[in-house]
């Protein structure tokens, strides 16, 4: 079997309304997805994380590199288009293109060899996961702790287990909306934050030593992804556990993060950190440094897939035991017009709880009508 050709697809949706987390508005959703033919007709799918239109010039540029090639040797695939672009892209978007092929091979190999990827990545430690609602960013309505609070209500009516606040509004505000939502919430829902890499790590303790209070789960990307010093201070500081690495890449970046003992959490995204085939290894090296797996997710469902296909596999975070504590995923909640409508078969929760595709490959289907009908002009 070779692979026959490599193709890019740019998708958009506008959004009902604005939205925000700290560093930025956005009115529009965008992904990029990477689609790879072989000559027996079986068709993978992967997708990118970042900026669709560059991560797209970036897997247009060495796809030609994959042309001819056994599709089902994905490991030497990765490490050819690595070595080939090491001197420009140990970080960033080359790797998120990176990402995307690589999520696409492992479909086909699914496909070619009529199992689900967690099969060939070693077996499924479990095929229901608990789902966390990604939600609560800001809006251009009055008053946040009203909506915020109602919004929160509402994930837990659909029986969401745990959910994620956006911070890094300014430290008072968000103690105010902190504690709005935990009260709006009750005692026995997860609650985590996430600041978006909003302050350094003075303002990022001052926070954290204020909603401490309110049994906070995480606090994720406290202070920038550069700034290791700042993570290391800011997780000696608070008893809440810290996270962060949406925006590291590789095992060879997470292994700095755990070497220095930098994070309690680590959440590489699969569509960015290197894919399927790079985000195992960087769990494996998790495990071994004592540090909790979640994936940071955030895309389709080809994203979502390909995150429970992952997760499916992890170990959990505490050694054996009778009542373990497993990873969970991110479920994004917020309006994104393409996330369910690109699947035949949305990947969708029932009361938190999601179950991971046991059809071949990703165990997805993509409706190409509806590819269409996202396609970027």
């Amino acid at each position: 079997m070779k692979i026959e050709a490599v193709r890019t697809h740019i998708l958009q949706a506008e959004l009902s309304q604005a939205l925000a987390c700290s560093r930025a508005w956005f009115s529009t959703r965008t992904a990029m997805l990477v689609e790879i033919e072989t000559d027996q007709g079986i068709v993978g799918w992967g997708e990118c994380y970042g900026p669709a239109r560059i991560t797209a010039a970036a897997v247009e540029y060495v796809a030609p590199w994959l042309i001819g090639e056994d599709p089902l040797r994905s490991d030497y695939l990765w490490r050819l288009i690595y070595a080939r672009m090491r001197d420009h892209g140990q970080k960033g978007v080359v790797i998120q293109a990176i990402g995307g092929i690589d999520i696409a091979l492992w479909d086909i190999k699914g496909k070619y060899f009529d199992a689900p990827v967690h099969q060939l990545l070693g077996g499924a430690q479990r095929t229901r996961i608990s789902a966390y609602a990604t939600g609560l960013y800001r809006r251009r309505a009055a008053d946040p702790i009203h909506y915020l609070a109602e919004e929160a209500a509402g994930y837990v009516a659909e029986g969401f287990a745990a959910l994620k606040l956006r911070v890094g509004f300014g430290v008072e505000e968000d103690a105010a909306v902190t504690c709005a939502v935990r009260e709006a919430i009750g005692p026995t829902v997860a609650l985590m934050v996430d600041a978006n890499h909003a302050y350094d790590s003075i303002a990022a303790i001052r926070l954290g030593r204020m909603i401490e209070q309110y049994e906070i789960g995480w606090f994720e990307e406290p202070v920038p992804p550069e700034d290791v010093a700042g993570y290391r201070a800011v997780k000696s500081a608070l008893s809440i556990p810290i996270a962060g690495g949406e925006c590291e890449f590789t095992r060879f970046g997470f292994r700095e993060l755990f070497v220095k003992h930098a994070l309690d959490i680590a959440q590489p995204d699969t569509c960015a950190a290197g894919g399927l085939s790079e985000c195992k290894k960087i769990a494996d090296m998790a495990e071994a440094f004592g540090v909790r797996y979640n994936p940071h997710v955030w895309g389709t469902g080809i994203a979502i897939a390909a995150s429970l296909q992952l997760l499916a596999v992890l170990p959990p975070h505490t050694p054996p035991s009778l009542m373990p504590i497993a990873p969970i995923l991110e479920f994004d909640r917020t309006e994104h017009p393409i996330r369910q409508a690109i699947l035949v078969e949305p990947v969708e929760h029932v009361r938190g709880v999601i179950e991971v595709p046991d059809g071949p490959g990703l165990g997805v289907e993509v409706d190409r009508k509806a590819l269409a009908r996202f396609l970027a002009r």
